[in-house]
């Protein structure tokens, strides 16, 4: 329910043209929402042609909306955002419409993002000051030296920036798995280079609480029950 403030127009005033001085609608789209039976004054249904006075109370009840998230794996070569030329992007590689991807995944990559309708939660996973855990898992081209997965962990200038402490587990000697609470464009990649590798296989594996599990290269599953309440609860978003 929304209530609509109060304010120092004439009174008593027409119900849809009080709706379009407080900027809820048009006077057309006002009588719309009443002919549907969304408006109230004073808790009972407005009319088409009723007028409120100063200290009557105002709400427009609309239907709950329903938002979709699914986890997708992205495969290597499909864009996340802003493709060029005959590149494919994620609205042309999966069935789904209406739905965008939040944060990135870089044309090399693949793995999981996340894909929704709801924009609510984009800055509250993607601001860097959020400091949400995303974790990888990293192939690279040389074998680790005993001391990488301190420098890794401690912090690593890559040039412009000095990255926040993380989250490194070895894997392998060429396999690690890293859990970071940033998102610089390309970090991984960079903090290998800084520390004499190159990333020949990255995948991300989990954004939060969401997992990527054993989902198939290309396909997706929906984000919902318990899963989905504990990401939206995360974020600080009613899931109501």
């Amino acid at each position: 329910m929304t209530d609509i403030a109060d304010n120092t127009e004439k009174y008593p005033m027409r119900i849809n043209k009080y709706l379009a001085l407080k900027n809820y609608s048009t006077r057309r789209g006002a009588d719309a929402l009443i002919e549907k039976k969304m408006v109230f004054i004073n808790g009972k249904h407005a009319a088409l042609g009723d007028k409120v006075n100063e200290n009557d109370i105002v709400s427009v009840r609309q239907p709950k909306r329903t938002y979709r998230y699914y986890a997708y794996n992205k495969p290597r070569e499909v864009i996340t955002h802003s493709p060029q030329g005959e590149e494919v992007d994620i609205k042309h590689a999966v069935d789904l419409s209406g739905v965008f991807p939040i944060g990135r995944l870089d044309k090399d990559s693949h793995g999981l993002i996340i894909l929704t309708d709801d924009g609510r939660i984009t800055d509250p996973l993607l601001n860097p000051e959020s400091d949400h855990e995303k974790e990888y898992r990293v192939t690279v081209s040389y074998r680790l030296r005993p001391s990488f997965q301190q420098h890794m962990e401690n912090g690593v200038d890559i040039g412009d920036y000095v990255t926040k402490k993380c989250k490194v587990k070895i894997l392998g000697e060429k396999t690690f798995s890293i859990i970071l609470s940033e998102g610089k464009k390309h970090q991984i990649r960079r903090m290998c280079s800084t520390l004499h590798t190159d990333v020949i296989d990255l995948e991300r594996t989990r954004i939060m609480n969401i997992k990527l599990g054993k989902l198939p290269l290309g396909e997706y599953r929906a984000i919902e029950g318990t899963e989905l309440a504990t990401l939206l609860s995360s974020l600080g978003i009613n899931g109501e």
